[in-house]
């Protein structure tokens, strides 16, 4: 197969495959522009955490500023606010919901590994 058969192929599949979705609102806009844009945010701080790691090209490395993975940090923690508050998430009560999920499951696993041995 080559690329333009491979087109071919899925432009064929595409009208049985296409998801319909529907923003109506401007509230859904917004949920959706602020979800892509964590999505860009997420993607700059793993591109950041290969450049620690020394992960990247050569080309990528000359350019890296490690002090710029700060900025990612918290460009991914305002957006996520922002998509939270868009959404009617209240972040305090999801962090702390989790966090005792968390802590609730490393306690059972310790204990069934503790009563294991």
């Amino acid at each position: 197969m080559n690329l333009k058969n491979l087109q071919e192929r899925v432009s064929n599949l595409e009208d049985k495959t296409k998801t319909k979705y529907v923003v109506e609102s401007p509230k859904e806009r917004e949920i959706l522009a602020k979800t892509v844009k964590l999505n860009e945010e997420v993607g700059e701080l793993c591109n950041d955490i290969l450049g620690i790691l020394k992960l990247q090209r050569k080309s990528k490395l000359d350019k890296f500023d490690k002090r710029n993975v700060y900025q990612e940090f918290a460009d991914v923690i305002i957006v996520t606010t922002q998509l939270a508050l868009a959404a009617g998430v209240d972040l305090e009560r999801a962090i702390n919901d989790k966090l005792k999920t968390i802590e609730e499951r490393h306690k059972k696993e310790k204990t069934e590994t503790t009563t294991d041995q």
